[in-house]
């Protein structure tokens, strides 16, 4: 294994508490069979354009050689989430998909080599009328565990990956749902957290991203509920836990984990559920988090 710095950052991020980072991350053990590692995707592994810098990628095949759990913890789909894989290089192993919902197992990023393990649904039918008669103007997407993702219409290109079919409103919900996502291109985060606030959804869990973009989740199910029980099936438990993250959808995780860091351009709302925060995506902040447990 290559020789990793202890801890380096960049000028920027030096200004920040990096002894509240060195603090979070001593509780836990370093890099080996007792560590696990829950790694949001968007923001945080790979940069906001979905490049992936080198650091990243050498410091996760450090760990995966040393013997950490690595944990892919994020909001994307099973189709989406096999795209970093690939990027990453990890040829098979976990991931916690749609916030949660799904947990699976994978070998060489083939769909016939994709075992779910665990899959929680609901039925958003309730759900898409209140918003539907809320938002007009929004697209709506149900993404099963299995099938094609239905969709009110379709998404800014590029935004979806996967199979996609168009079906009227009334056919989009059904009991198979993971999770329901609400697209209002022409809205901004805040105003969209507004409206849904101002709905008061009841019986789901849901979080708004960097861009008017929401997603809806079973009641009781996100990232942290589907680590608790990856980190069981290892025999382990939170104390053994490491989770970098940065939107909305990650608070619950970095609250639950032995450690939880928030990406250095994260909200407050996140850094406030975290133990400390990291550099910015751009600047390589989970490299740096990850080569301090080498």
């Amino acid at each position: 294994m290559r020789s990793f710095p202890r801890f380096t950052a960049s000028a920027q991020f030096a200004a920040h508490d990096a002894a509240r980072l060195r603090t979070a991350l001593d509780r836990l053990p370093r890099a080996g069979e007792e560590l696990i590692l829950a790694l949001d995707l968007d923001g945080t592994t790979i940069r906001h354009d979905t490049s992936l810098s080198d650091r990243v990628a050498e410091a996760i095949t450090a760990h995966a050689e040393a013997g950490s759990h690595i944990i892919l913890a994020t909001g994307r789909g099973i189709a989406a989430t096999m795209i970093v894989a690939e990027q990453l290089g990890m040829g098979e192993g976990l991931c916690v998909c749609s916030n949660g919902a799904i947990t699976l197992s994978y070998r060489d990023y083939d769909p016939a080599h994709i075992s779910l393990e665990r899959v929680h649904t609901f039925d958003p039918s309730r759900q898409i009328d209140r918003i539907s008669r809320r938002l007009p103007q929004a697209v709506l997407a149900v993404e099963p565990a299995e099938g094609p993702r239905r969709v009110s219409a379709h998404f800014p290109h590029g935004e979806l990956i996967g199979d996609t079919v168009v079906v009227p409103h009334e056919e989009l919900g059904g009991s198979d749902a993971t999770r329901l996502t609400v697209r209002v291109p022409d809205m901004s985060p805040t105003e969209l957290t507004e409206e849904i606030e101002a709905l008061g959804l009841d019986g789901v869990e849901y979080a708004v991203g960097w861009t008017a973009w929401l997603d809806i989740s079973p009641a009781g199910v996100s990232k942290a509920s589907a680590m608790a029980e990856v980190a069981g099936g290892f025999g382990l438990g939170a104390q053994n836990c490491l989770a970098v993250g940065d939107g909305a959808n990650d608070v619950e995780m970095l609250s639950w984990a032995g450690a939880g860091i928030a990406m250095g351009d994260a909200s407050d709302k996140v850094k406030a559920a975290a133990d400390a925060a990291t550099a910015s995506v751009n600047d390589d902040g989970l490299a740096l988090a990850l080569e301090y447990l080498l």
